[in-house]
């Protein structure tokens, strides 16, 4: 039997807004609003990407054919009061269909149609820019300790909450019921009567016996037809209510380490370049996944986990051995993230520069340690040139997939190499 499902949206709209109409544009234009996202992207600080922005699309993108009026018929007008005419007037047709207003005073460059403006709140603004993003390789794990549950039909029950309530089920039920009690008494009327219709139309109807069996025979079918009005119409052993339980499913609970190099070789645009990365970074992971932990790291010649307020604006500095980062990030995935239960993520930035003798140290750990538990390890160079740690880290990228790297030389990097490391898988043709 084919059921039908209402969707009712409940979300208040603003004055004048239609949510819906809305909604359609969005999706229609999705291209256009998508590239429009990218240029304004481009412009602003990653501490405002939060924010919604005003989107200009060419009027030839959004242009729609419409109806119109063509010439010719009778019309009637309703001109505004004025000195010059009466009632009765004719009025002349203008020279050429132009008006004569204000717009004709322009001055003598090309005709244009002005492009259609309109505001992206901050909610389909992210959502624009981050729609081709994902975690690369998210599995969903075994069953967590604290599982996500999802409600699933289980059937019909006796009690319930009347919200619950199925009528169809429950007047089927009633009718069986019914029919199953008042079968024999039904059965014994329609005999009953049958008999006293035979008893009336006999030639001996007038005879004192057949007339004490008629009576009989009418108190009898009183007594049954009374035994089957107390037959309920609807009883409530009758009611069925839908049943729902709660199973446990499989939750993609994941956990990023961000690690960042804030020794003495990182120069203030460096760092910036680091923590805004880290920052987009954040804004993307706390955006599409509800259920994921972040770590932050930071290491000179020693690392520590440290708050967020810590990783992005706390001022210590040093040497550099990297090798500390990624012992720690280790150490913290044994104690606190096992990984047959939690999906790992890496991210660490770093201008390239370590302790000659460290960075051998630093490919052994994530060769051996770290890239056979995480699904994914994203290493960005905040410098151009190719020192010692870059050239260890590039003998990982044939042997691990999980593993990549990239060179951001410039703030105006940042954006695509972001999506290009978090870019959404395609499925084969």
């Amino acid at each position: 039997m084919a059921m039908l499902q209402q969707i009712i949206d409940r979300r208040l709209s603003g004055k004048n807004k239609s949510i819906g109409n809305r909604e359609r544009f969005l999706r229609r234009y999705r291209e256009q609003i998508g590239e429009a996202v990218r240029r304004a992207v481009s412009g602003r600080g990653i501490r405002d990407l939060e924010q919604g922005e005003d989107i200009t699309l060419p009027k030839r993108d959004v242009s729609e054919p419409v109806f119109g009026h063509g010439q010719g018929g009778d019309r009637e007008y309703v001109h505004p009061g004025n000195k010059e005419y009466v009632k009765g007037d004719r009025i002349e047709r203008p020279q050429g269909g132009g008006g004569s207003g204000s717009g004709s005073q322009a001055g003598d460059g090309e005709g244009g149609e002005d492009d259609f403006v309109f505001r992206l709140t901050k909610e389909e603004f992210m959502r624009v820019f981050f729609e081709d993003l994902a975690l690369p390789h998210l599995i969903r794990t075994q069953l967590a300790e604290v599982p996500e549950w999802k409600s699933h039909r289980a059937g019909f029950v006796s009690d319930g909450n009347p919200s619950n309530l199925h009528v169809v089920r429950s007047m089927r039920g009633a009718l069986a019921r019914r029919i199953a009690l008042g079968g024999d008494s039904r059965r014994e009327i329609r005999e009953l009567e049958a008999h006293l219709l035979h008893l009336q139309r006999s030639p001996r109807a007038s005879d004192a016996l057949v007339q004490r069996e008629i009576r009989e025979t009418e108190a009898k079918l009183e007594e049954l037809r009374a035994k089957a009005r107390r037959v309920p119409y609807l009883d409530p052993i009758d009611l069925r209510y839908r049943n729902r339980v709660k199973v446990p499913v499989p939750s993609a609970k994941a956990v990023m380490f961000c690690l960042m190099d804030v020794s003495g070789s990182m120069d203030e645009a460096r760092k910036d370049m680091s923590k805004r990365f880290f920052m987009l970074l954040y804004m993307f992971l706390t955006r599409h996944y509800e259920k994921i932990d972040l770590v932050f790291i930071r290491h000179h010649t020693q690392a520590a986990e440290v708050t967020e307020e810590e990783f992005f604006h706390a001022t210590e500095t040093g040497g550099t051995v990297v090798s500390s980062a990624l012992t720690l990030m280790n150490d913290i995935i044994r104690a606190r993230y096992p990984s047959g239960e939690w999906n790992i993520y890496g991210a660490q930035a770093s201008d390239g520069d370590n302790w000659h003798q460290d960075s051998g140290r630093c490919r052994e750990l994530l060769s051996e340690h770290l890239l056979p538990v995480v699904r994914y390890y994203a290493y960005v160079q905040v410098a151009e040139a190719e020192q010692n740690m870059w050239e260890e880290y590039t003998q990982l990228v044939g042997s691990h997939k999980n593993f990549a790297m990239r060179k951001v030389a410039d703030v105006q990097d940042i954006y695509p190499v972001f999506r290009d490391l978090f870019k959404k898988e395609r499925g084969p043709a």
